[in-house]
């Protein structure tokens, strides 16, 4: 057991790390701990993908000089080109969530989400 969790300890570092996140999405009304909850998870997948990604002695893909050696000897790039990816999405998710969280408030004056929802009915009965 002690060999698994040296062996593997970025991968169960990750999972606690998503479990975080995902419990802090699901307890906390509160938008922008939602958020936070949103980016562990978004973390935690980074870590996951970057983690396996890796193999021990083995390089990266960089081609030097004229000669191509066999595949066997390097890392696969797509892991890190999605961690990348995946990174610029975050980005773009959690802005645009942070500009909807703040046009609501500016409307409700409140970022409890259950506030809100009660509020925004109210408003729709009108």
């Amino acid at each position: 057991m002690a060999d698994f969790i040296m062996n593997h300890y970025y991968e169960i570092a990750a999972i606690i790390l998503f479990g975080i996140g995902f419990m802090t999405l699901l307890l906390h009304s509160n938008l922008i701990k939602k958020v936070v909850g949103l980016n562990i998870m978004d973390t935690a997948i980074y870590l996951f993908l970057a983690s396996r990604g890796f193999i021990e002695g083995r390089e990266a893909p960089l081609l030097i000089g004229t000669s191509v050696s066999e595949s066997g000897v390097y890392i696969n790039p797509i892991p890190a080109g999605l961690v990348l990816t995946g990174i610029v999405v975050s980005v773009s998710v959690t802005a645009f969530s942070l500009a909807l969280i703040q046009r609501l408030y500016k409307k409700y004056h409140t970022l409890n989400l259950d506030e809100i929802l009660l509020l925004a009915k109210k408003e729709a009965k009108k």
